[in-house]
């Protein structure tokens, strides 16, 4: 195989409650069931011995993604924020996309992570986080609010700048080895149950309730309340850490793959509509899986990892080497095997779509 490999991420892939599994026993999706049929089934990851699957700090398609970008970093301790701004070239070894820029240049080792604003729902008994993407904040609301909160941020040593409405980045000392649950595991849940606790997440817990007295009566959130729109009244940090000093990223001579993650499935399963995640999947197999075929079949080598929010099911190429045939030589073998006989064997071998996707 002469071209680097493709390796594909789908995240919140599973069918993990009865309204997903009945729409799932209704879909087809032709070229996922090719695809599984002619991949295999690779080692399942080692979940983290001290978390039950659905507790894990970061999203099995966060993992799976750090270790094909060859990022270091164990659950909730993965640096997407510092990634990204390697990404922006505020590191060695910069990745070719579009990031913003702190103003000097960033130490190296610097820590990072992101914020969220958002709405912490205050029940009876307990606090909940709304989906951020439900506030409909404009950029100038959230750069306002920004302002406001700036001196608290700047007083505990981070330096916090604006990217785009739902995310800003944050630099400082105090994201050292700071553990970090997923925005996505918090959203519709308690928060107190995803809150860091180790001493370092002290000033953390500190400023998120302090952003909640200072944003109450804020003229932005007195605006938004009178047109019927939740008020922000706290922010949400993930991603947070550092590269390690003097860290580069991977060059395509190191052997990873070409990564690409497919989110289309996250709205739909943040909003609980099991309707609309059909509809993404559908589109899904329509579109982003038959370019994976169409490598296989210039020999290419594919991976597909499929995530959801317990664990991954990734698949690669044949242990036995049959992928890495001349095509000329496969095609040969084809063409000499009855073509039912073919089918029938591909499908006792490989497992069905329904099968994968209602384990993760």
């Amino acid at each position: 195989m002469t071209d680097t490999a493709l390796h594909l991420i789908v995240s919140h892939a599973g069918a993990t409650d009865d309204a997903r599994r009945q729409t799932l026993a209704g879909l087809h999706l032709p070229h996922l069931s090719r695809l599984l049929s002619r991949l295999e089934r690779l080692p399942d990851e080692a979940a983290p011995a001290d978390r039950e699957p659905e507790r894990t700090l970061s999203l099995p398609h966060e993992r799976a993604q750090a270790r094909a970008l060859g990022l270091p970093g164990e659950d909730g301790h993965l640096p997407w924020a510092a990634w990204r701004q390697a990404g922006a070239g505020r590191h060695p070894g910069a990745a070719d996309f579009d990031g913003t820029r702190f103003d000097g240049a960033a130490p190296d080792g610097a820590a990072f992570a992101r914020l969220t604003p958002c709405h912490w729902a205050v029940g009876s008994d307990h606090i909940a986080l709304r989906d951020p993407e439900a506030l409909q904040l404009t950029d100038e609301e959230s750069q306002n609010l920004l302002a406001a909160m700036q001196p608290y941020f700047t007083e505990d040593g981070l330096a916090v700048q604006w990217e785009r409405a739902l995310c800003w980045t944050a630099r400082g000392d105090l994201l050292q080895g700071l553990p970090c649950a997923s925005l996505d595991r918090v959203i519709g849940r308690r928060v107190d149950d995803w809150l860091p606790r180790t001493a370092a997440a002290r000033p953390i817990r500190r400023l998120q309730q302090e952003m909640q007295m200072l944003l109450y009566t804020h003229p932005v959130n007195e605006a938004r309340e009178q047109r019927g729109l939740l008020p922000v009244n706290s922010f949400w940090v993930d991603g947070a850490g550092a590269l390690p000093v003097g860290w580069t990223a991977p060059s395509p001579a190191s052997g990873l793959a070409e990564v690409h993650l497919d989110e289309r499935l996250r709205g739909p399963t943040m909003q609980g509509d099991a309707t609309a995640w059909g509809q993404a999947w559908q589109q899904l197999d329509d579109e982003a899986l038959p370019p994976l075929l169409q490598a296989l079949e210039a020999g290419r080598a594919v991976y597909l990892t499929l995530a959801g929010e317990r664990s991954a099911a990734a698949f690669g190429p044949p242990s036995g080497g049959g992928q890495g045939l001349p095509r000329a030589i496969t095609r040969a073998v084809s063409r000499a095997i009855p073509h039912w006989l073919a089918r029938a064997s591909a499908l006792r071998r490989s497992p069905r779509p329904a099968h994968v996707l209602n384990t993760l």
